[in-house]
């Protein structure tokens, strides 16, 4: 039976017994659970899920005794965490944890319609190049994007920017304003970028 943590989170039975096999295999009972929304990607968060020594936690931290197991939820991660479910995940080769979470997505009308954006024409289009555009937030009528694989750093990003993901999501949400590039280009391998320049 799957075990409701506080009412923030569940944990099925599989997860649990995988959590304290590796409590007991690093000789480390004491060990507590930390689970953290890291970023969001795209329709999707980004988690931290990782067995940490109880004195690393923090003071604001939620701590949450779930039958012999303390689990920690730092307080801003902890809204986006409400019903979400850690499970045993099959597909990773000796079984690792995933998070189930129906938070996942944009709750935001506007982040959404720019998010379908991306998904139905930007992306396929930028995917034959090995590119990738991410919706990173919607503030007060500005898109953030970030551009990774082919996209980062190429020397073209700039008018894929413009002429393409900007004109199609300004045509197609109208209320969206102004489209901002928060890429670490300098990262990529072709940065069209230099500092200093």
């Amino acid at each position: 039976m799957a075990v409701m943590i506080d009412s923030l989170l569940t944990l099925t039975p599989e997860a649990r017994e995988k959590i304290d096999g590796v409590r007991n295999f690093n000789e480390f009972p004491d060990a507590v659970l930390r689970v953290r929304v890291l970023a969001k990607e795209g329709r999707s968060f980004r988690y931290e899920i990782a067995l940490e020594d109880p004195g690393e936690r923090n003071s604001d931290d939620l701590s949450i005794d779930a039958s012999g197991l303390t689990v920690v939820v730092d307080p801003t991660s902890a809204a986006d965490l409400a019903g979400a479910v850690i499970a045993l995940d099959g597909a990773v080769t000796g079984g690792g944890l995933r998070i189930e979470n129906p938070n996942e997505g944009w709750q935001d009308p506007v982040a959404r319609a720019v998010q379908d954006v991306l998904d139905q024409q930007i992306n396929p289009g930028v995917g034959t190049h090995g590119g990738t555009v991410t919706l990173v937030d919607v503030k007060d009528g500005t898109a953030f994007m970030r551009f990774g694989g082919g996209c980062q750093g190429c020397s073209a990003v700039s008018l894929t920017l413009k002429q393409g993901v900007e004109t199609a999501i300004r045509a197609a949400v109208p209320s969206i304003s102004a489209i901002v590039d928060v890429t670490d280009h300098e990262a990529g391998a072709n940065p069209y970028y230099q500092q200093g320049h």
